[in-house]
């Protein structure tokens, strides 16, 4: 039986360099704490974070090899959200928990019909698109928060 590289340290964009090998994601699939992955190359290992955690775009696990694996944020379908109170569609996206990227002049959000037909009858316009999906962290920095339970991640190593 072959045993698998373990990532068991996470460096935060920006806070790592050198070569890496990439593993892309989406939004649901970079909030972890142990799974097994495979990079795009079909390389096989184990995460094992001592907490749940959200991995941004951008970031790095390093495995017990000292070989790192940068993360990347997959094309995901998503509602680009438009409006003239653009605060406001951001109030009643967020006072329902929905993640949300916050951008100039448009959010985006998940593709749910549900929320869709909520921001119509706001004034919203909404139109379908597909990209990476990187909503904020909430207000106690990187990650999310789940059953109004706030738990902050680990620092950069």
């Amino acid at each position: 039986m072959t045993t698998l590289p373990v990532a068991q340290i996470l460096h935060r964009k920006g806070h790592w360099s050198g070569p890496a090998q990439n593993c892309t994601l989406d939004y649901t699939a970079r909030f972890l704490r142990r799974k097994r992955l495979e990079t795009a190359t079909g390389d096989a290992f184990i995460v094992d974070l001592a907490q749940t955690t959200s991995l941004d775009d951008g970031d790095a696990l390093e495995l017990d090899t000292g070989a790192l694996v940068r993360i990347i944020a997959s094309l995901e379908t998503l509602y680009s959200v438009s409006g003239a109170d653009l605060v406001r569609l951001a109030w009643h996206v967020g006072n329902r928990h929905t993640p949300c990227q916050i951008n100039a002049d448009h959010l985006l959000i998940q593709a749910d019909p549900v929320i869709g037909h909520m921001l119509e009858h706001l004034g919203a316009t909404f139109t379908p698109v597909t990209a990476p999906f990187t909503p904020e962290g909430g207000a106690y920095g990187h990650g999310r928060t789940h059953s109004h339970e706030h738990v902050a991640t680990a620092h950069d190593h």
